[in-house]
């Protein structure tokens, strides 16, 4: 149950480092994953998720957060022993209970450290496997459909199909993925690359990236575009804070771009074009997603093919706590049913052209009485 759960990666790295800290230290109370506990037997969870549990999960491609878990809401700041009865206020509750309760026996000896940390390491490698073959078989049917003559997608509709999978829930990395394929379709038409992503989780603060996505020229390392990328509306806020963080970066840009998913405010726009001036010819500006890639494949038609072979390497190789298993799956099904719709509606057509021609009906002539004949009843 909870190495199946896709809504929460958290209680499964939990139960890595601490049945880890218990097979290190047998004197440990695993239910003591907090130095703020102050006892002897207590310890720092954090330290060892972070220090060994990260470096493995990377190591072996598992699906679980690629950050630590004792940085979540539901357990950082803590200083309690992790009984069944305490109430954590994570999502889904039977997740953090059931966790909590393997906790519980391992400190009952109900169950050994090492058996817990060998089983979860298990669930966890068969998971991967299972997810490897579905995607798998998935791209296998991709491939038969070129095989087959599939018929490449048109420039609507490609942008109906990201549409869709944006829609999908979770799904606020794919804006990030959908620029950044863009940026390696045409980066030799424009002359600029993007930089390698950053973790989906990864604060700019940390990082010290300028935006989510940062372009430089192709034979240049400086940032000259920084995109920002919102799952909501961009607000006058959300620019304020992107000129502070530019002004305490030292880095002079040409452009910081908002990409949101949202419907843009007259107000938002205005006011940023207004910075032009002020910020000494920064261009800032607010686009939104499915328009700047429409805008994109109209311009660059012959790498509309390119971009979606772009945008799904990047997204299959999105790790499991950016991109969920499910997200990728609905993507490459998506895809799929559009080019077999595609492809059928060509024969239908190519069938119509073959058909003969009707024959048009001709109106009986009409004959009209001679004068002073006398018409027939």
């Amino acid at each position: 149950m909870i190495a199946r759960n896709e809504q929460n990666r958290a209680c499964v790295r939990v139960l890595l480092a601490c049945s880890l800290a218990k097979v290190y230290r047998s004197d440990l109370d695993i239910r003591k994953p907090y130095t703020e506990i102050g006892t002897t037997d207590s310890y720092s969870g954090r330290s060892y998720d972070e220090q060994f549990i990260t470096a493995f999960i990377n190591k072996y491609s598992l699906p679980c957060n690629s950050t630590t878990a004792f940085l979540t809401p539901a357990l950082r700041n803590r200083n309690v022993v992790l009984t069944p009865e305490v109430n954590l206020m994570g999502r889904p509750p039977k997740l953090y209970q059931a966790m909590l309760r393997l906790l519980g026996d391992v400190h009952e000896q109900l169950i050994d450290a090492s058996s817990l940390l060998a089983e979860t390491v298990r669930w966890l490698v068969v998971i991967r496997e299972q997810n490897y073959r579905q995607l798998e078989a998935l791209l296998a049917s991709l491939r038969a459909n070129e095989e087959a003559g599939a018929m490449p997608l048109s420039v609507e509709g490609i942008v109906k199909l990201i549409g869709q999978h944006l829609l999908s829930e979770q799904a606020s990395r794919l804006p990030v993925l959908v620029v950044a394929a863009i940026y390696k379709a045409a980066s030799e038409n424009l002359g600029e690359r993007v930089l390698p992503l950053l973790p989906h989780s990864a604060a700019d603060e940390q990082t010290g990236a300028l935006g989510d996505l940062e372009i430089t020229l192709l034979d240049d390392h400086n940032v000259i575009t920084a995109y920002e990328m919102k799952f909501k509306r961009v607000t006058i806020e959300d620019i304020n804070r992107a000129l502070q963080k530019l002004n305490g970066s030292g880095t002079r840009i040409a452009n910081y771009i908002f990409i949101t998913t949202e419907l843009i405010e007259e107000s938002v726009e205005h006011y940023a074009a207004s910075l032009y001036a002020k910020t000494g010819g920064i261009e800032i500006a607010v686009l939104d997603c499915l328009s700047f890639l429409r805008h994109f494949l109209h311009l660059f038609h012959r790498l509309r093919v390119q971009f979606l072979e772009e945008y799904q390497t990047l997204l299959l190789t999105e790790p499991e706590s950016a991109v969920r298993q499910s997200l990728k799956e609905a993507f490459l099904t998506l895809r799929r049913a559009a080019e077999t719709a595609t492809t059928e509606l060509r024969e239908i057509a190519h069938q119509d052209e073959e058909k003969p021609p009707l024959l048009e009906e001709k109106p009986p002539l009409l004959i009209e009485d001679e004068p002073g004949q006398e018409k027939a009843p």
